[in-house]
């Protein structure tokens, strides 16, 4: 008996070009790429049962997919998006959540745990821990920061901005400061080489040899460091590091030196010294600016790759690897780039200061 006859597909150039790509794709689906194909044989009058056979499904679903291609051409033979799982929280649920995490503190301790969460809200322990980092939130983290109260704090940030985005001609701008107290500790036992499984090891404990403080003075220009290492850090060791520097800089330029406001850089005779040196220009950080001198971040890197995890017999030893590493930095300097402009700090620290105050929102 003859069966009903299929109602014709019409397949354009453009859309046989498409299914074509589809069923020769090795990425797509598999299930996508067979029903390409279906619809191809399909346009060229191959029954449907054999059509069928060829694609291992039933007479029934090369029908159905016939009809999806009539409906909607070829998007309809894309699988439709499944629902999903149902959520397991609602709004309101992830809410108090995040409330009790940002509003509150647990009665025990002073920050939250996802356990702690867990067993106050009644959320799992995983969805807990994947809400907090959905919505950024790190109770177990802090950073640190503190507001300078100093009169002249505008001022200030605009001059060192100015020294950095916009130096003087003629002159070098300088970034002076001291490291002090750098320990010469020297391990009780060898340390452990770095091997292919482990980390490098050292003993908690050690022996203490006597201290150092250094001196350096970082070029913003070119990233070179002046540097001296002396037994104090008094107004006669600040000034005789300035007296390290005047041999060192050229005379014809004038030397701007960026300094904290301790209290050697204001001595009386160092006052005097600048007075009969006219061509230095002390330049005063903030206070509880010391993120402003570029110079503490030198210190930071010296500390990190040549000090803390060194082991020295003695302070002379210490001041040895000292010299050693700047020199080392002078014959590869590197500056530090200084984008931000003295409005981005200025707005930047009255966001914070409306966040301690509340009025942030």
């Amino acid at each position: 008996m003859m069966g009903r006859p299929t109602l014709p597909l019409n397949v354009t150039a453009q859309e046989r070009g498409e299914l074509e790509a589809i069923a020769g794709s090795r990425s797509f689906p598999h299930g996508l790429v067979r029903r390409a194909q279906m619809i191809l044989w399909s346009d060229e009058g191959i029954a449907i049962r054999e059509i069928a056979r060829r694609s291992k499904v039933t007479s029934a679903a090369v029908s159905n997919w016939r009809k999806r291609f009539r409906d909607a051409r070829v998007e309809g033979l894309h699988d439709a998006l499944k629902s999903g799982r149902p959520r397991t929280h609602d709004d309101e649920r992830i809410a108090q959540l995040l409330n009790a995490a940002l509003l509150r503190k647990p009665s025990a301790a002073t920050h939250w745990t996802v356990r702690g969460l867990s067993d106050e809200t009644g959320v799992a322990k995983s969805s807990v821990q994947r809400y907090l980092k959905l919505f950024g939130v790190q109770p177990h983290r802090t950073k640190t920061f503190k507001l300078s109260n100093d009169p002249f704090f505008v001022e200030k940030v605009r001059d060192i901005v100015g020294l950095y985005l916009n130096p003087p001609d003629h002159a070098l701008v300088l970034c002076v400061d001291e490291k002090s107290q750098v320990q010469a500790l020297e391990r009780t036992q060898p340390v452990l080489p770095l091997g292919l499984g482990y980390v490098e090891g050292i003993t908690h404990d050690y022996i203490r040899h006597g201290t150092t403080t250094l001196f350096a003075a970082l070029d913003v220009a070119n990233g070179t460091v002046i540097t001296q290492c002396k037994p104090r850090h008094r107004h006669q060791e600040f000034l005789a590091f300035l007296r390290h520097i005047e041999r060192s800089v050229p005379q014809q330029l004038d030397v701007h030196l960026i300094v904290d406001n301790y209290a050697t850089h204001k001595h009386a005779t160092v006052r005097r010294w600048l007075v009969q040196h006219s061509r230095y220009h002390l330049h005063f950080t903030p206070t509880y600016s010391s993120w402003l001198n570029q110079v503490e971040r030198w210190f930071g890197i010296i500390t990190q790759r040549a000090i803390r995890r060194g082991s020295f017999d003695s302070v002379t030893d210490l001041r040895r690897r000292i010299e050693q590493f700047s020199d080392h930095w002078n014959q590869h300097p590197r500056p530090f780039s200084w984008t931000a402009t003295a409005d981005s700090i200025l707005e930047k620290l009255a966001r914070l200061s409306k966040a301690i105050s509340g009025t942030s929102h």
